[in-house]
């Protein structure tokens, strides 16, 4: 509850609609013991007064009625009919929407063929016709509203319980002997209830505006009884010669609606997780860059060794979420050589894809932000490029293959066309030529009648196949840098190693580097020259891949191969490490492992671990290297 206040405290516009609601819901509270007027009691004698008369602050309708009393009364009615209408047709059309969702069938078809009866009437004539059956009046008027908004609230749950219902956690109330109503009660409404209350906030607005639309014809509020839209229908007769006995009620209105879908929006972004972390934003062309200064000079050039095709040195990549920082990359450096293959191993969540990421500016902005570090290629700051050099580089010096094909390919163009596509944005070829370079990709890749799969779309592809068509796409315009996100993920056995095989041929043939990202030690000791083992956000090990499979010099390290069964030796059983990582926005002092670390010590967790040169070629982050002697190894930076 805090987070949620705190977050829609943060949103300025949801807090003045909060406030300006605030104030007007308190004045409608107190309005009973406010020295007004009686609002229905009529002076003939003062009609028609200005706003500021004496004894009228705003001034009298055409019975001589005080305004500022009638306004008062008017909005607690109002306010009233307007939120009981809301709350009526929430709880009414989210108790439909729930039950169709959940048990679908007939059920689903009874009530939904009924909910589009309802939507089949545009819903101001459905609330005027059913005012004119039941007769004019306040009450009526509320049925009306709640009856032709019940059909919005249905919608969205069933919408969303459809979705629910299909669960493994569903499945598995169900086995442990909860009938239908638990689970409806335990299961589906709680996962519901955020969007019944987002919904909700953002109609209640909308509701009071046809409430005081009824008003406004008559079929309303019935005199002497004032509502706001009321007032502003017996006013409309005196608009000439006294404006005001219209336009305060309408302004009046308009405040109000105006500041409850404020509010409704902030409690929205509120409750919304996507929202609030800027998922559904429309993200930048690249990734947002502020570098903050530190003690390494960020603008110094050169800083790449001659002989490196890229240099990444003390990259920084945040997620800012709210008041929460999530340091996904935490000062990694490295270097990777033309004809080279660097690993990139870890846990899921250590940082390796965000790191992967961050070389092309492909991070999600908002929320992501690199804030620190240095990526060099021929002697350029890639960060410090702009969106449209940057494309110019993605696709043709690097290409990037993604871990999921199926997200990363357009489902409704052609994987033959895509190709095409990525060929010609970078190269001067004719539509068929580039054409007969994507059939002749397709084919490179192992996919068999590759001339017929290029005209057809990605959901008819298999998984292996989808990855086999972006390892194509990123080898089409010959690129000198290949990022590869866990590429042979989807892949069997033989078709896994096929791609490495032609990863392989690529960087013999053409000189490629390959950053290769991925969780499997067989992959990494068949296709990496050097690995780079990454841990909370940072590279807690570097090294020749030969040299690291035999005698890792990190605890974790040594755990992560643990890991791995080893065939032939039945003995050698795999060990899960103890524990999990530490959240990336509450990263502990000193090294991150110490808390999974059974050779962890008091000067572990104090301090700042540095990386240091164990053996030639290889560097550790750790006060105590394994198969290290005591006088070799290094200290713990003040």
């Amino acid at each position: 509850m805090k987070a949620f206040i705190e977050s829609l405290a943060r949103n300025r516009l949801a807090a003045f609609g909060a406030i300006v609601l605030l104030l007007l819901v308190l004045l409608a509270l107190i309005t009973p013991w406010l020295p007004l007027a009686d609002p229905d009691i009529t002076f003939p004698a003062n009609r028609l007064h200005p706003p500021l008369s004496e004894g009228n602050l705003l001034g009298t309708d055409a019975l001589g009625r005080d305004i500022l009393s009638r306004l008062l009364w008017g909005l607690r009615v109002s306010l009233a009919v307007g939120i009981a209408a809301s709350l009526v047709a929430a709880l009414i059309g989210s108790l439909i929407g729930i039950v169709s969702g959940y048990f679908g069938g007939r059920t689903d078809n009874i009530l939904m063929r009924g909910i589009d009866m309802l939507m089949a009437f545009p819903y101001i004539l459905l609330a005027l016709a059913i005012v004119a059956v039941l007769g004019p009046g306040l009450m009526n008027a509320l049925y009306a509203i709640a009856i032709v908004n019940i059909p919005f609230f249905a919608r969205n749950i069933r919408g969303v319980t459809v979705g629910i219902a299909h669960r493994e956690f569903i499945d598995a109330a169900r086995l442990s002997g909860k009938g239908d109503l638990r689970i409806l009660a335990s299961e589906i409404l709680p996962n519901v209830l955020p969007v019944i209350v987002i919904t909700l906030s953002t109609t209640v607005g909308w509701m009071i505006l046809e409430t005081a639309g009824l008003s406004f014809l008559g079929l309303g509020a019935q005199p002497p009884q004032a509502d706001l839209g009321s007032m502003l229908g017996e006013g409309r007769r005196m608009m000439i010669n006294a404006p005001h006995v219209a336009m305060l009620p309408g302004l009046v209105i308009f405040i109000l609606v105006m500041s409850i879908n404020l509010l409704g929006d902030g409690v929205r972004d509120a409750l919304d997780p996507r929202l609030k972390s800027g998922a559904l934003s429309r993200p930048a062309p690249m990734t947002r860059i502020r570098r903050r200064l530190t003690g390494k000079h960020q603008d110094d050039a050169g800083t790449s060794p001659a002989s490196a095709l890229l240099t990444v040195d003390d990259l920084h990549t945040d997620f800012e979420m709210g008041r929460d920082i999530y340091r996904a990359v935490n000062g990694v450096s490295f270097t990777i050589h033309s004809n080279e293959c660097l690993g990139l191993v870890g846990e899921s969540g250590s940082g390796k894809s965000v790191t992967a990421l961050s070389l092309l500016g492909l991070v999600a902005s908002p929320p992501g932000v690199i804030t620190g570090g240095r990526i060099e290629m021929d002697g350029r700051d890639l960060l410090g490029l702009s969106a449209r050099e940057m494309r110019r580089i993605r696709g043709k010096d690097v290409a990037y293959v993604f871990q999921d094909p199926l997200s990363t390919l357009h489902p409704l163009i052609r994987v033959g066309d895509q190709l095409v596509e990525a060929i010609r944005l970078h190269q001067p070829l004719s539509r068929g030529a580039a054409r007969e370079l994507a059939v002749t990709l397709l084919g490179q890749v192992r996919i068999p009648n590759p001339q017929r799969r290029a005209e057809q779309y990605p959901h008819q592809l298999s998984g292996g196949m989808r990855q086999r068509v972006g390892i194509a796409m990123a080898l089409a315009n010959d690129p000198r840098l290949i990022v590869a996100d866990e590429p042979t993920t989807a892949l069997d056995v033989t078709v896994q190693a096929q791609a490495l095989a032609l990863i392989q041929r690529l960087r013999e043939d053409k000189g490629t580097a390959v950053l290769f990202i991925t969780h499997d030690f067989g992959v990494v000791s068949q296709v990496c020259d050097r690995v780079a083992v990454m841990y909370a956000g940072r590279i807690v090990e570097v090294g020749y891949t030969a040299d690291i499979l035999d005698a890792p010099r990190h605890p974790y390290t040594r755990r992560l191969i643990d890991c791995v069964p080893r065939l032939g030796e039945p003995d050698n059983e795999p060990t899960a490490i103890p524990g999990l990582p530490p959240a990336a926005n509450a990263l502990p002092e000193g090294c991150a492992f110490a808390d999974r670390c059974d050779l962890a010590e008091a000067a572990c967790r104090h301090g700042e671990i540095e990386l240091i040169a164990t053996d030639a070629g290889r560097q550790v982050r750790c006060i105590k290297p394994l198969g290290l002697p005591v006088h070799a190894r290094a200290g713990v930076a003040p």
